[in-house]
């Protein structure tokens, strides 16, 4: 079975796939793990696969009706947009509007596919700055590789990522979270694909990721799952 899943979510997928095996041991499981812009883009274009969970509502509203079996589409997980800095740090970078000031040179984005990248727009958007921001912005195609450039040490002085990937970090520290109110909810919507060649065993994985056992390894990395 293919499952096409927001990167953010590839810690923790891998890791209740190994419980899954214990529960439905005749699955195997296959995934994608991409920016869900660029998941949304392969599913328009044909690509078969079984199951989507994305990152943003916006990437499955766009599938919604032609591409997703609609009645299996649920809000699974919420998360939080956090800025990170490197762990040794000098530069005092300790909110999001230090971004817009000289603190900053160049700040790691997701990209306009990206849902962290429009949540990070929306967030510099509603701090009146994102004409600043978007001129120092050193785009990447999903929060992964704005952890990897964050972590890496050499050009970036920040980076706006998920706080779940921000978590499984050891060389960033988080310095702030977004402003109550500046973005949409970061909600990961999932849905079984229209194109499915396994509807039931999709529909049964997507049913254990509101298991109790799934459910506490969402939340030991910081997920908020919805009941």
């Amino acid at each position: 079975m293919k499952i096409f899943a927001a990167i953010s979510l590839a810690k923790v997928l891998n890791e209740i796939a190994t419980l899954y095996k214990a529960v439905a041991p005749e699955i195997t499981l296959s995934f994608e793990f991409a920016s869900s812009g660029k998941l949304k883009t392969r599913i328009e274009n044909g690509t078969d696969a079984d199951l989507f969970l994305s990152a943003g509502q916006k990437q499955m509203d766009a599938l919604a009706g032609k591409f997703i079996n609609d009645a299996t589409r649920k809000d699974l997980l919420v998360n939080k947009v956090v800025l990170i800095v490197p762990q040794n740090s000098t530069k005092g970078i300790s909110s999001f509007e230090d971004v817009l000031t000289d603190k900053v040179s160049l700040v790691a984005l997701g990209n306009a596919s990206a849902p962290i990248g429009q949540y990070s727009e929306e967030i510099f958007t509603f701090l009146k700055g994102w004409d600043i921001v978007s001129k120092k912005a050193f785009l990447a195609s999903n929060s992964k590789k704005v952890l990897t450039q964050v972590e890496s040490l050499t050009v970036v002085d920040c980076g706006v990522v998920y706080a779940t990937d921000a978590a499984t970090a050891k060389n960033v520290k988080v310095v702030a979270f977004a402003p109550e109110g500046s973005h949409k909810p970061v909600v990961y919507p999932a849905a079984v694909l229209k194109g499915s060649k396994n509807p039931t065993a999709a529909q049964a994985f997507l049913d254990f990721l509101s298991s109790p056992k799934a459910v506490a390894v969402f939340e030991k990395i910081g997920f908020v799952v919805v009941k």
